[in-house]
């Protein structure tokens, strides 16, 4: 497969610049986020690769459980702590770390940091809190947070690329700490606090006298001895409930911070196109500085002269007759050779052998599908710009095999960072 160069669409702000921005001290944080499936991880890892090899000290944080960015960095397997990444080209000075958010494992360090060892062991071992940090809705996007606030405030590294989590709505790592506000603010959790704060026999008359009818519907919904671990978590964690609040609110406004750049990524799809459109949208009406667009799997051929009509109809002509025709300006089969001295007469045809008409038909057939694609492909990206003329684009070609070691993570980066007009 011939590969298409990346090129800014028609009618955009132009090419997306990656290396201006990975070049600029001033970038701390890169954030790539995007609906599932459309190669975040992948443009994460390869854009801390080249900004390692560009002089920079990078740490790539994914929240991807597929373990592919390890494999393809040449590490065995990656932890809630940085590892340095073998096999980079360190001669402008770089380095290369990379991590993979362990949920559970982050909210048992923010837990052991932030409560005495006592209550911290209390906590660790509430059957309802290993249910809570384990799986509870919005905890991986809230944690993914944590952990770059505790990166960025490290101070380790020069820059930190972000890979979102994947999740059903690409807004969700936005929502997580309103979620968490939302959450340590409702009404059951201020109910199951009021005991713990008026403490003793005195705290459990109160609960007893005025929420008898909440904590007995609960109590048969959920069992009387999880409401009893619920109780028991949210009186331990009573202390650490604002620290929360105070992290994620720090958090959400170093996203917002000069130094920040978001990317989306999206495939050349509607579906993923659409909800790129609505992630801009959002990114705008929070204040988030988005920096572009990256289309990915973008698809190209070498041959893009010849349109699907025209090959559909050489293939026809052969499967109707077996016959070449070689009239100048009609299918196009040929190309020069129409002309050439040794070329038939423009208005005669050339008989081919019928495994040979079967096999051109065949290939005109895949080239004419080949072509629909394409052309599908710029409508949806030419319908992305139409909405959204200020979003620059670069596009990143679809490769033949599947991106596995830093060698592939290399290719992908030079064509972020080098958008040239396609052929």
């Amino acid at each position: 497969m011939t590969a298409v160069e990346a090129v800014p669409a028609p009618g955009a702000a132009g090419a997306l610049e990656v290396d201006p921005l990975l070049d600029d001290p001033g970038t701390r944080i890169v954030v790539c986020c995007g609906s599932g499936g459309v190669g975040k991880t992948t443009t994460a890892a390869a854009l801390g690769l080249r900004a390692a090899e560009r002089g920079r000290k990078v740490v790539v944080l994914t929240i991807d459980p597929a373990r592919r960015l390890a494999q393809s960095m040449g590490i065995e397997e990656l932890d809630n702590t940085p590892r340095r990444v073998p096999g980079i080209d360190a001669s402008a000075g770089g380095e290369l770390h990379a991590m993979m958010l362990d949920m559970k494992r982050t909210f048992d360090e923010i837990v052991e940091a932030h409560a005495d060892p006592e209550r911290a062991r209390a906590i660790l071992a509430n059957p309802f809190y290993q249910s809570l940090s384990a799986g509870f809705a919005g905890t991986q996007e809230y944690m993914a947070m944590e952990k770059l606030g505790q990166l960025r405030a490290r101070d380790e590294w020069d820059l930190i690329v972000v890979d979102t989590p994947p999740s059903r709505s690409a807004l969700d790592f936005l929502d997580a700490p309103k979620r968490l506000g939302s959450f340590l603010d409702g009404r059951l959790i201020r109910a199951l606090m009021a005991p713990a704060k008026v403490g003793g026999r005195a705290g459990m008359r109160f609960l007893n006298a005025g929420m008898s009818m909440m904590t007995g519907t609960l109590g048969k919904l959920l069992g009387g001895q999880l409401l009893r671990d619920v109780q028991t978590f949210v009186a331990a964690m009573d202390t650490m409930f604002g620290g929360f609040r105070t992290r994620a609110d720090a958090t959400y406004r170093l996203l917002q911070a000069p130094g920040t750049a978001f990317l989306v990524v999206a495939a050349p799809e509607r579906d993923a196109l659409r909800e790129a459109a609505y992630f801009v949208e959002r990114l705008a009406a929070d204040d988030m500085p988005l920096q572009g667009l990256v289309l990915n799997r973008v698809h190209g051929s070498g041959a893009g002269e010849l349109s699907a009509e025209r090959a559909l109809a050489a293939a026809e002509n052969l499967d109707g007759s077996g016959m070449a025709d070689r009239a100048a300006g009609q299918t196009g089969v040929g190309g020069p050779a129409a002309t050439s001295p040794e070329a038939p007469a423009p208005d005669s045809t050339t008989e081919v052998p019928p495994a040979v008409a079967a096999l051109t038909a065949g290939l005109l057939r895949l080239h004419a599908e080949r072509m629909q694609v394409l052309d599908r492909e710029r409508r949806t990206r030419d319908r992305f710009s139409e909405l959204h003329p200020d979003v620059p684009v670069t596009e990143v070609p679809a490769l033949a095999e599947d991106v596995h070691d830093l060698k592939a993570l290399r290719a992908i980066g030079t064509h972020l960072a080098a958008p040239r007009q396609a052929r």
